[in-house]
């Protein structure tokens, strides 16, 4: 059950969950507010934490509501593309062979058979751009396990509309979103370094950036870049 709460013009979609501890989030493109709380807490408990959020949840708001965004794709011929930071254009060619991505000098050659329509085209860029993200993941994280003294056990490629990525410290899991194959390396390296550092400690706290200062002492100036750099257009459904 959902229940809605205002405070200071700010509306909050809160739902209680069987969890230890409170997760709230901002969701892109209008900001929409979102608190999951543990299911024994007060009403007034949780009020109170997000009226001590308020600040931040403002914040997360204005960068949505500004951040530039990508215009949609329609996977054409000569359309403007990323790989790694570095743009490219589009070659469509329509062939009677198996469909095929491959990246040659500053051209993305995209080869699929007659009639394939729009949604077609870009399943195929759009898993061509995970395969690309899952082969570059094992090296740096390798380079990152005993610098950090951990082991991640698994990692999963996805499309994600609200995270570059998370951790599961438990199972010691990796989840990376698919649009970093479009941004420049250093920008990949800095969230995979981020989701390891949580499986030494889950949260953002002092610990966390002590952790991040210590092992990747730019990653503010990193970060800046990475959420400055247009974010992928979305068929937002609410």
């Amino acid at each position: 059950m959902i229940t809605q709460i205002e405070l200071g013009g700010i509306v909050l979609e809160v739902v209680k969950k069987d969890i230890k501890n409170v997760h709230l989030s901002v969701y892109p493109p209008t900001g929409r507010v979102r608190l999951a709380a543990p299911s024994r807490m007060k009403l007034d408990t949780i009020r109170l934490f997000a009226i001590s959020k308020l600040g931040w949840i403002k914040r997360q708001q204005k960068k949505l509501r500004e951040q530039e965004r990508e215009s949609r794709r329609e996977f054409i011929d000569r359309e403007s593309h990323y790989v790694w930071g570095r743009r490219v254009l589009l070659k469509l060619a329509e062939t009677d062979g198996p469909a095929s991505v491959e990246l040659r000098h500053s051209k993305l050659l995209l080869s699929v058979r007659p009639g394939t329509d729009e949604a077609a085209r870009e399943a195929i860029v759009s898993s061509w751009y995970r395969q690309l993200l899952k082969a570059e993941l094992p090296s740096l994280i390798a380079v990152w396990e005993p610098r950090l003294r951990v082991t991640v056990e698994n990692f999963y490629v996805q499309q994600m509309k609200t995270k570059w990525g998370s951790c599961n410290p438990v199972a010691r899991t990796l989840r990376l979103n698919t649009e970093l194959a479009k941004k420049p390396k250093q920008c990949l390296e800095y969230i995979v370094v981020h989701e390891m550092s949580h499986l030494l400690e889950p949260t953002h706290g002092p610990k966390f950036l002590v952790l991040m200062d210590r092992f990747m002492p730019a990653w503010r100036e990193t970060r800046v870049l990475l959420n400055g750099l247009p974010a992928r257009h979305e068929r937002w459904n609410y």
